[in-house]
């Protein structure tokens, strides 16, 4: 770590000169801007500038987080995603230098104040009794699901079963949700536990492609070339800026805007719901492709363990239905209720304001409020959103637990008005409204035949993993 420190920072006359008179050692935001590579990786936190090159390799969250970040102040989003204990590791990463030009806007210092209140208050460690609930109701639902297969020749109770089993992978994405972000258990290994357990046994999706897309998207909200939960060509595109094929940062390719991408899109604000219902089998792709990938996944080992669990256990269930045509039917009519999530999880998104470009960190209560959108409805369906609802308040402080995002939420409401930031919270069916006139604006654009696009194949389309 010291060898890099020395090699990264060659302009050291120029560093002298920014010496001040209180004997610390200073460079400018312009200076910070140019370590911003996987070998020479630098940012500042409350003016501190640290050098995390080698520890971004073994950073739990993952090393694009930080690329994403690199060369900039990072103070907001280092307080959104860890608690106060992970301070105490900065010092190691010290370089010795200060942030000359370190300034803290109105907004930032009032969300960073709310952050504090929130840590006195100890909201982030009170996790209330949901997860309980939630495992005795995925339980309840679970074994409803195995005893109308196995106990009952109805072809009615067999479809039921299936539902409830799509029911059960709902409660279960957003447990996995909560373990994912070190809510649900005590411990940070019981959460591993939790999460391949829950994500990789029971869902067949793997926790490490959830966390390693998720975190992507929580720190590059809604960009359409750094976020991958807008990457959805030829499918779906939310923007005509899509249509100039840009490149994936996160996948490191091209998402090429072609005739078939033309022709899919086209038809998206149709075809929408229709892909919901079967976007499950992407999923499983993409932890597939993971998997079997060469890229360096954390715990890969019992990630792969995890999901052969899954693709034992599934397979045997659906065997024990007595026909083709009602396994066929069982595993649609499971991927269809577990449809209404997906759409759950685009309602938030997909009607939000995007950009393109790499997020910065400097605006990031503003970023996050331009590219989410809460879900109001009663404390009554709470259990039907998993809190993701209240999709901004969760996006501010991703480590608070579910149970007190509604809390919270006029405080949010009020912070935005304060500051002239948008708060965008509407009912279920107008978000709904607001995701298909998006998709259908879009798609009259794709329309557009005077600029005819290159050929390619659907395969591009999963093949993300190289």
């Amino acid at each position: 770590m010291c060898e890099d420190s020395t090699m990264v920072s060659s302009p050291v006359d120029v560093l002298k000169s920014n010496s001040k008179s209180d004997g610390k050692k200073y460079i400018t935001s312009e200076e910070l801007k140019k370590h911003n590579k996987p070998n020479d990786l630098w940012i500042s936190i409350q003016g501190k500038v640290y050098n995390v090159t080698e520890w971004a390799k073994i950073h739990p969250g993952g090393e694009i987080p930080l690329m994403n970040l690199a060369g900039q102040d990072v103070t907001d989003a280092f307080i959104a995603f860890h608690p106060g204990s992970a301070w105490e590791h900065l010092t190691k990463l010290f370089t010795g230098y200060h942030l000359k030009d370190y300034q803290v806007s109105a907004v930032s210092k009032d969300y960073r104040k709310l952050a504090s209140e929130f840590a006195k208050a100890g909201m982030f460690e009170k996790k209330g009794h949901g997860v309980i609930y939630s495992l005795c109701f995925v339980s309840l639902l679970l074994s409803g699901c195995v005893y109308g297969v196995l106990f009952s020749s109805s072809f009615w109770v067999h479809m039921l079963a299936g539902a409830l089993l799509g029911l059960a992978w709902i409660q279960i994405a957003y447990l996995g949700h909560d373990a994912g972000h070190y809510q649900m258990m005590s411990t940070r290994g019981w959460n591993k536990f939790a999460g391949i357990f829950i994500g990789n046994c029971i869902t067949g999706i793997s926790i490490a492609w959830w966390k390693w897309t998720h975190n992507a998207h929580h720190i590059a909200c809604n960009s359409l070339d750094y976020d991958p939960d807008l990457q959805h060509l030829p499918m779906l595109a939310v923007s005509s800026r899509l249509f100039n094929s840009l490149t994936s940062v996160f996948y490191g390719r091209q998402l090429t805007f072609d005739r078939l991408a033309r022709f899919f899109v086209s038809y998206q604000h149709y075809s929408y719901y229709p892909i919901m219902c079967v976007a499950r089998v992407n999923l499983y792709l993409q932890t597939l492709l993971l998997l079997l990938s060469k890229r360096k996944v954390p715990d890969k080992g019992l990630n792969i363990i995890g999901t052969l669990v899954f693709w034992t256990w599934f397979p045997l269930l659906v065997s024990c239905l007595p026909n083709w045509p009602e396994r066929v039917a069982f595993v649609l009519v499971s991927f269809c209720v577990t449809g209404i999530q997906h759409v759950q999880f685009t309602l938030n998104h997909f009607a939000a304001n995007v950009y393109v470009g790499p997020p910065t960190g400097n605006d990031w209560f503003e970023k996050q409020t331009n590219g989410t959108i809460d879900i109001a409805c009663s404390s009554y369906m709470d259990w039907f959103f998993g809190g993701l609802q209240f999709q901004l308040e969760h996006h501010l402080f991703p480590r608070l637990p579910r149970c007190h995002l509604r809390s919270i939420a006029p405080i949010v409401r009020e912070l935005c008005k304060k500051h002239n930031l948008p708060y965008t919270s509407v009912s279920f069916f107008d978000a709904n409204i607001m995701t298909l006139k998006t998709l259908r604006t879009a798609a009259l654009q794709a329309r557009d035949l005077t600029n005819p696009a290159p050929q390619n194949l659907l395969w591009e389309a999963f093949n993300t993993h190289g």
